[in-house]
């Protein structure tokens, strides 16, 4: 393997850890170890902050949501220090989220999200999450008829 290819599978285990023992675990001690302090999220969730604070806060709201949150990655593609991951969440709906109370369903959406990973430190983040299929999973969309 040449330097270019290490670099690439080391980086792909940052994003790795991050989606299977933090978010998937709730590891918060492992978070601060894989988010550089500048962090910037260009696609941050609603009422989220661009930063380092915002995306742990989410990592826990949604672990508060579904407190068996977790992903299967189907892939992950390296370009430069890129690394880009396509996966699906799964959780049961036992908290409050995005203002809807617990259902007790199971859910699952795909997300693909790019992380920039610098000096084995996540950098920055893109992400697309299909929040429109969970929300129809949750029973908030389409909205309820006005009376």
């Amino acid at each position: 393997m040449n330097q270019q290819n290490t670099a690439g599978e080391a980086a792909k285990a940052v994003v790795r850890r991050n989606t299977e023992e933090v978010q998937g675990g709730g590891n918060y001690a492992l978070f601060d170890a894989l988010f550089a302090d500048n962090f910037l999220d260009h696609t941050p969730q609603p009422n989220c902050t661009p930063d380092k604070a915002g995306a742990l806060g989410l990592y826990k709201t949604l672990r508060a949501a579904f407190p068996d949150f977790h992903a299967d990655i189907h892939w992950q593609r390296v370009d430069g220090d890129v690394v880009t991951t396509f996966k699906t969440y799964h959780g049961t709906h036992q908290g409050e989220v995005f203002g809807i109370a617990p259902t007790g369903r199971k859910i699952h959406f795909e997300t693909v999200d790019a992380m920039r990973v610098q000096d084995g430190k996540i950098t920055e983040h893109w992400g697309v999450a299909n929040l429109f299929s969970l929300l129809q999973q949750l029973g908030a969309w389409p909205p309820a008829a006005q009376a």
